[in-house]
């Protein structure tokens, strides 16, 4: 029996030499928020944490991942949804489906971790997951958002959000007030 350290438990889990990560942690250990979206890490819906770094979870074979790697999974993240990016997610009302979302969520957390002020250049160049309902605008606005919350702020309270006409988030700021 291999084991993995999955959101801080040890886990033991059975499984050919290449079952994709993915498959483990969605079938064996039944954390069914990281998603199979297109089985050959384009499009980032598997994303999880290994030691801290963004890992598409599809491609990764599970018998790779040695039990001493720390594996976090959108479930891990935080146990209510408490996290500041996935509490700007649902403040700014990102997802539209939803499919991506928790792969996205963890390829921003990645991202605010290894630069807390991004530029929307270093968004667009550590956000390489696809959302198919073409939230990219308002996930670009949850990570500000989400960095001014790491940081200490509520950009979410008193903030302007700027939108076209169409209802797509084009810019959030804080208000004067």
């Amino acid at each position: 029996m291999a084991k993995l350290n999955v959101n801080g438990k040890v886990r033991d889990y059975e499984a050919d030499e290449g079952t994709p990560l993915l498959w483990v942690i969605r079938e064996q250990l039944g954390l069914t928020g990281t998603k199979y979206g297109c089985g050959i890490a384009q499009c980032g819906a598997c994303t999880v944490h290994i030691d801290g770094v963004p890992t598409r979870s599809c491609v990764r074979p599970a018998a790779s991942v040695k039990a001493t790697e720390k594996i976090v999974t959108i479930e891990g993240l935080s146990a209510d949804g408490s996290h500041p990016v996935q509490k700007a997610w649902v403040a700014l009302d990102v997802p539209q489906c939803g499919f991506c979302q928790s792969g996205m969520i963890m390829a921003a957390t990645a991202l605010l971790k290894a630069k807390p002020n991004p530029t929307d250049q270093d968004i667009d160049a550590a956000m390489t997951n696809i959302c198919r309902c073409g939230t990219y605008n308002r996930v670009r606005a949850a990570i500000k958002v989400a960095a001014t919350n790491i940081k200490g702020g509520d950009a979410v309270k008193g903030a302007v959000v700027k939108k076209a006409d169409a209802g797509e988030i084009i810019h959030v700021e804080r208000s004067a007030t």
